[in-house]
């Protein structure tokens, strides 16, 4: 059996951190392949290493004096290192830093240091091999990721190593141009190296003992998730949940590998399963509930609507033609309501009301502001009747008007309006009518 273990910034933050991490790691051997994250914050009033470097490149591109900047960086990793007792030093690698610093590498290469820096120290700390990403894992010269490429490169070097560190969040150009994935990226690399390795399993170990049902800051000691398809992630990453980067999913969702979140001060909780299908029959009749502020809704009125053939598309285009891409769109028989990012629409809306007259003949728009959209999503929703009834009876009960609701055809998700006043209220409403 093959696992991947990668360990976010919390995990990897100071020297108690790293002891946490080695002996996890070497209570089972099946933990071959470990992707680290950048050092995260010791404490609440901490700073990310990430964040430091970025601080640190920008003074850089300005050409002052990033020295200081630099030098507090230096620090965090020697205090790990003595922490640690390691003999091993990172003197040259930070000349290395400093000079491409000052040729003005790239924020890319910047960021990416952080991730490259603790691969360093974890393996010289496991005794593990160390991979730089950089030379196996590949972006394409329009900045998209290389799957195909990677997955010859990575499989080969991986294939007779007993274990290794492969750093997370940064690969590289053909040339060797340094590029970075979006924050959080390195929970696609962990997903990566699974499927380049084959793993059974890909564990994603951070601060939390798994996926919760609702947001914690809103909803108070939300059950932990035991079981979630891709699927169901996918919907509730999109709509802002947290934990895992919603981009990690796809490698190994063609792979059929599950993930395991898991909690690196609380390993033996049992976290949750990231499958692709299952079984077993959910806790609740909804997996989890997610939602995001901030947008708007135009909506289009016209009679005979139904029977204007083109008139949804002529809607759309006006919203296209403007670089706005719309979240949902609901409508009745004389009405079709678009639903978009607030403060997109609100640099071109003139421009854009006016290209859906010209284009639509419409009677009459209305546009409502200042609204939240929540998604309500769980497999068990196809084989339990009145779903939708029982969140309209949570919600009127709590006193809160839905603005729009939407049903996608697979009945795996269930998207409601409502006005941003009213978000909080809505998930804690939702959340007792179907967990508690």
């Amino acid at each position: 059996m093959i696992k991947v273990v990668k360990f976010g910034g919390s995990s990897l933050a100071s020297a108690e951190q790293f002891h946490k991490v080695k002996d996890i790691i070497l209570s089972d051997p099946d933990r071959r392949f470990v992707v680290p994250s950048a050092p995260g914050k010791r404490d609440s009033s901490d700073t990310k290493v990430t964040d430091m470097l970025y601080h640190c490149y920008s003074i850089a591109e300005e050409n002052g004096d990033f020295s200081e900047a630099l030098a507090q960086i230096r620090a965090r990793y020697q205090e790990i290192i003595d922490g640690l007792s390691l003999t091993v030093s990172l003197d040259g690698e930070f000349e290395t830093i400093r000079e491409n610093f000052a040729a003005h590498a790239g924020r890319d290469y910047a960021a990416s240091r952080g991730e490259y820096l603790n691969g360093i120290l974890i393996a010289n700390y496991l005794g593990f091999e160390f991979i730089d990403s950089a030379r196996y894992i590949r972006f394409l010269e329009d900045g998209t990721f290389d799957a195909k490429t990677t997955q010859d490169l990575l499989s080969e070097v991986l294939k007779n190593l007993d274990n290794a560190v492969i750093p997370g969040f940064y690969g590289a150009y053909a040339d060797g141009r340094v590029k970075t994935f979006s924050r959080g990226g390195s929970d696609i690399t962990g997903s990566i190296v699974a499927r380049a390795v084959h793993a059974n399993l890909y564990e994603n170990w951070t601060d939390v003992s798994g996926f919760l049902v609702a947001d914690p800051h809103i909803v108070d000691n939300p059950r932990v998730i035991e079981t979630i398809t891709y699927r169901e992630l996918r919907e509730l990453s999109y709509m802002g949940a947290g934990v895992l980067h919603e981009d990690a999913i796809f490698p190994v969702r063609t792979a059929g590998i599950p993930i395991n979140i898991k909690n690196t001060n609380r390993p033996e909780d049992e976290g949750t399963f990231i499958v692709e299908n299952t079984s077993r029959k959910p806790a609740f009749t909804i997996t989890g509930i997610a939602g995001k502020k901030g947008f708007t809704a135009i909506n289009i009125e016209k009679d005979m609507m139904n029977s204007e053939i083109g008139f949804g598309r002529k809607a759309l285009q006006a919203f296209e033609d403007n670089g706005i891409s719309f979240e949902h769109m609901p409508s009745g028989i004389d009405t079709l309501s678009v639903f978009v990012h607030q403060h997109e629409f609100e640099e071109k809306e003139q421009a854009i009301l006016a290209e859906i007259h010209k284009l639509c003949n419409p009677d009459y728009i209305d546009i409502a502001t200042d609204l939240a959209l929540i998604a309500v999503v769980g497999r068990g929703m196809k084989s339990n009747h009145g779903t939708a009834a029982k969140i309209f009876r949570a919600l009127d009960n709590a006193g809160v008007n839905i603005r729009m609701i939407d049903q996608g055809s697979s009945e795996l998700n269930i998207i409601i309006g409502v006005a941003s006043k009213d978000f909080e209220t809505a998930v804690n409403a939702i959340y007792k009518a179907f967990v508690q």
